[in-house]
C-alpha cells in the first residue's frame, strides 16, 4: 500500500541545518526508510551519510517518523484535555481528540498503525515502551483527578484505556482501509458516548 507521510522536522530531532525542512514523499511500507532518507536529502541539500549518520541505521530513521506523529497526536489530546472540568468532558475529549486527529491526517495515523510493530520489534522498542507508559500514566492522572467522580471507573483501570479507544480505533482503522465511507467524525457523538457508557460500574 502506498502512502503520503508529511513530516515537519523540529530542531531537538535533527542537526540545525535540517530545522526549517518539511517531508512529503509517498512511498510504499517497504520502502520507507530509503525514501523517506532521500526526500530528507533532496529538501535539506544534505548528503544520505550524513542522514544516516544522525539517525543511526534504518530503524532510527523508521522511529524518528513514529515518534514525531505520536507527539503529535498526544498533543492533540493534551490541548483538549486541559478545558476538560469533569470525567465526561474528559472521556469525551479523549475520543473526539482522536477522531479528529485521524480525520486531519490520514497519512500520519495510518502510518501509525502499520509502523508501530515495526518500531515495538526494533531498537527502539525500549523507548516506546517508555513513551506509551508515560502516556497511559498521565491519562490515569487526569482521568483520576475529578474526586468522587472517578470512583465510578470500571476497573482495573489497565482496561479503561481498550474500552474508551477500542471501538473508535477499530472503524478508524477500517476508514483508512476504504472498508466504510463515512467519516469517523460523523461519529464523534455515538463513540464519546458509547466510551462513556463503557465506563460505568
Amino acid at each position: 500500500m502506498v502512502f503520503s507521510i508529511i513530516y515537519p522536522i523540529s530542531k531537538p530531532l535533527l542537526p540545525k541545518q535540517f530545522g526549517s525542512c518539511e517531508i512529503k514523499e509517498q512511498y510504499s511500507v517497504k520502502e520507507y526508510y530509503f525514501v523517506f532518507a532521500e526526500a530528507i536529502k533532496a529538501r535539506c541539500e544534505t548528503s544520505v551519510g550524513a542522514i544516516y549518520h544522525h539517525f543511526g541505521n534504518k530503524e532510527g530513521i523508521l522511529s524518528a517518523l513514529f515518534f514525531a506523529a505520536q507527539d503529535d497526536q498526544r498533543q492533540h489530546l493534551d490541548r483538549e484535555l486541559a478545558n476538560t472540568n469533569s470525567l465526561r468532558e474528559a472521556v469525551y475529549s479523549v475520543i473526539c481528540s482522536y477522531l479528529d486527529w485521524v480525520v486531519a491526517n490520514p497519512e500520519w495515523a495510518r502510518f501509525l498503525y502499520q509502523a508501530r510493530s515495526a518500531v515495538a520489534k526494533g531498537p527502539f522498542q525500549e523507548e516506546l515502551k517508555d513513551r506509551n507508559a508515560k502516556g497511559f500514566r498521565e491519562l490515569k492522572a487526569k482521568l483520576l483527578g475529578f474526586g468522587n467522580e472517578s470512583n465510578s471507573i470500571v476497573q482495573p483501570f489497565e482496561i479503561v484505556i481498550s474500552l474508551i479507544v477500542g471501538p473508535s480505533e477499530n472503524y478508524c482503522k477500517a476508514w483508512l482501509a476504504g472498508r466504510v465511507q463515512t467519516s469517523p467524525r460523523d461519529y464523534r457523538e455515538e463513540f464519546a458516548e458509547s466510551a462513556w457508557r463503557s465506563l460505568q460500574r
